[in-house]
């Protein structure tokens, strides 16, 4: 990684098909984990920072909260319907987003998306230091 570009921190969020990952085989949660442990190991050697990560419960067992213009509703979730639901994420902490999307790769299988974007209200880019 150059030293001459800013660090910026990313959030790396993890899109697939639930029903899918909640009916698949012990055998193949196994695989999934040992991407994830892939991913941690090609981060840290090739000098991106973690900062933060989790999987997510299941999109049923979320709580909605919307605002009508009349006051507010909660509902049981998930906020989209469909089978594409946010599994989880990471943040990422690096000045090398193209080095960054190459490692993502590791989990980008299966017909899962990897979405990257930078968070916060700072604008697409923002340097993690300022």
């Amino acid at each position: 990684m150059s030293t001459e570009q800013q660090t910026v921190e990313y959030a790396v969020l993890i899109v697939g098909d639930e029903a899918a990952y909640q009916s698949a085989t012990p055998e193949k949660h196994a695989e999934v984990m040992g991407r994830h442990m892939e991913f941690a190991r090609l981060l840290a050697e090739r000098g991106h920072t973690v900062t933060a990560g989790a999987e997510l419960t299941a999109s049923t067992t979320a709580r909605v909260l919307r605002d009508t213009g009349a006051g507010h509703t909660v509902t049981d979730g998930p906020f989209a319907e469909g089978a594409e639901q946010l599994g989880g994420f990471y943040t990422v902490r690096t000045s090398d987003l193209d080095d960054l999307v190459e490692v993502c790769k590791v989990l980008a299988v299966g017909g899962d998306a990897i979405e990257i974007r930078t968070p916060g209200g700072g604008g697409y880019g923002k340097p993690a230091d300022e």
